[in-house]
């Protein structure tokens, strides 16, 4: 069955492309991307660096990409072991990592006045 699916695989990948012949003679296969033709990237710059984080609330959001959470309390420990004078408060994205959060990005430019890191995990 494997092998069958494999070779109708192949197949149709050979139908989909086509065979050419470069300039040195030999013939290589073309594919299409079956992306398409993608929209350009929109480019958003970085915020600007704050001069002190003294007095701030920084917001660090989990997105909840597998065994993540060690890390995240980790990392909120050791920052404010170096920065004691700014808040730093863990929040968990609300589904999966593909999924949008409106409720919290919100909450993050209302009370996140020391900007917000999002951690996406790997």
């Amino acid at each position: 069955m494997t092998a069958a699916i494999l070779l109708v695989s192949f197949v149709a990948f050979i139908s989909f492309s086509g065979l050419a012949v470069d300039e040195t003679g030999e013939t290589k296969i073309v594919v299409m991307n079956p992306r398409g033709i993608q929209p350009e990237i929109r480019k958003i710059p970085m915020a600007e660096r704050q001069s002190t984080l003294d007095g701030k609330t920084v917001y660090i959001v989990d997105v909840k990409y597998p065994n993540t959470k060690p890390f995240v309390e980790e990392l909120q420990a050791s920052l404010q072991d170096r920065y004691p004078k700014t808040t730093w408060v863990i929040r968990e994205k609300y589904g999966s990592y593909f999924e949008d959060d409106p409720a919290l990005w919100q909450e993050a430019r209302e009370k996140a006045d020391g900007g917000t890191i999002v951690l996406i995990g790997h």
